[in-house]
């Protein structure tokens, strides 16, 4: 059996018991029902997914960063040079990104998993390196990954998740890094969708219209050359049009929901891997957080598909698992509210 049905197989929807028990609890805690709004609509999910009432506090929290370069970065669809890939995955492990100083601000680990970074990544704390290859392939070419390379790639996610739950993390977050990377997530998530692709494909790293319409032309290319359906088997359509980061996430995301953990879902990139994630075992959405509404107009649709609500609106589009991290808070306080708020009868206070 391989890894991957072994996880699916024990993928199960999120307790309705806990989460009946935990509706009950919050009708009866001191302040007016429903007047936290989304709050406690998070809170009975929570419990859902861990499957206990009041549920356990999200923490520790681990941040997982999957980085990888694409090789439809030749067909010109980002300003930005292949070789930042690299060099930004050196700045994570540095310390000196923007996820770094939010997970330090959120009191989250940072891991960096090098699922197919072109250049070299020299060894460092916070560092798992799982390089399938130096990137994908151009999938304006043909397929972006072999058979073989997808199925590693998710494997690769789903041990980190394991790794990460087994070292006593109760959230994790998606993150992810790699030039192009909105070119691939645009293509998934039109296919998986339905939805145009000029819809769904955003402006990423920042192009122009003139790059955006070329963007749009070359994702057409790729799903037409691939024969990419939603009628297709959802890994024949990720190896297709992802990258290996997609991959990743498709397995820690898969896993997560095998080990009853939430996972709080990033921008655009991870929200095209939920999809494809859910596709393979449906359940596994009942373990998803979203964390942000990223700008990039995939994002909203990948969301809107997943019956997703989002925390946080900031007009963020930058990834790295930034919109996710600042939704950490909120998160462990929807726990905090059924675990610490008194009841109107421990309290003294009389009901309406």
């Amino acid at each position: 059996m391989s890894l991957l049905t072994q996880t699916v197989a024990a993928i199960t929807p999120a307790s309705s018991e806990a989460m009946t028990a935990a509706q009950e609890r919050q009708s009866v805690l001191t302040k007016p029902l429903g007047s936290l709004g989304a709050l406690e609509d998070l809170g009975t999910r929570l419990c859902g997914m861990y499957g206990e009432c009041p549920p356990p506090m999200p923490e520790p929290v681990t941040i997982a960063v999957f980085a990888g370069d694409h090789g439809v970065h030749a067909q010109g669809v980002s300003p930005w040079p292949q070789e930042v890939t690299t060099q930004m995955v050196g700045n994570f492990l540095s310390g000196g990104a923007v996820i770094n100083a939010l997970g330090r601000q959120v009191g989250a680990e940072v891991l960096v998993i090098d699922m197919g970074v072109a250049g070299e990544v020299p060894q460092a704390p916070g560092l798992k390196a799982h390089k399938i290859a130096a990137g994908t392939f151009d999938m304006t070419q043909g397929p972006a990954m072999t058979p073989t390379q997808v199925q590693a790639a998710i494997d690769v996610g789903i041990e980190v998740a394991r790794d990460c739950v087994a070292r006593g993390s109760r959230l994790l977050v998606t993150g992810d890094m790699g030039i192009a990377n909105t070119t691939a997530s645009a293509a998934l998530i039109s296919v998986f969708t339905g939805l145009d692709v000029a819809e769904v494909t955003g402006r990423g790293t920042g192009i122009d219209n003139p790059m955006l319409a070329h963007k749009v032309s070359v994702i057409e290319a790729a799903i037409r050359i691939n024969q990419a359906s939603p009628n297709n088997d959802p890994l024949q359509t990720l190896a297709a049009l992802g990258g290996f980061e997609h991959a990743g996430v498709v397995g820690y995301l898969l896993s997560a929901a095998a080990l009853h953990t939430p996972v709080i879902l990033d921008g655009v990139i991870a929200c095209s891997a939920a999809l494809v994630a859910r596709a393979i075992a449906p359940s596994a959405a009942d373990y998803w957080v979203a964390g942000h509404r990223s700008v990039e107009p995939g994002a909203g649709a990948a969301l809107a598909s997943l019956d997703l609500v989002p925390l946080v609106d900031l007009q963020m589009r930058l990834g790295e698992g930034s919109g996710a991290a600042l939704a950490v808070p909120l998160v462990q306080a929807s726990a905090r509210i059924l675990r610490e708020v008194a009841t109107f009868d421990s309290a003294g206070v009389s009901h309406k």
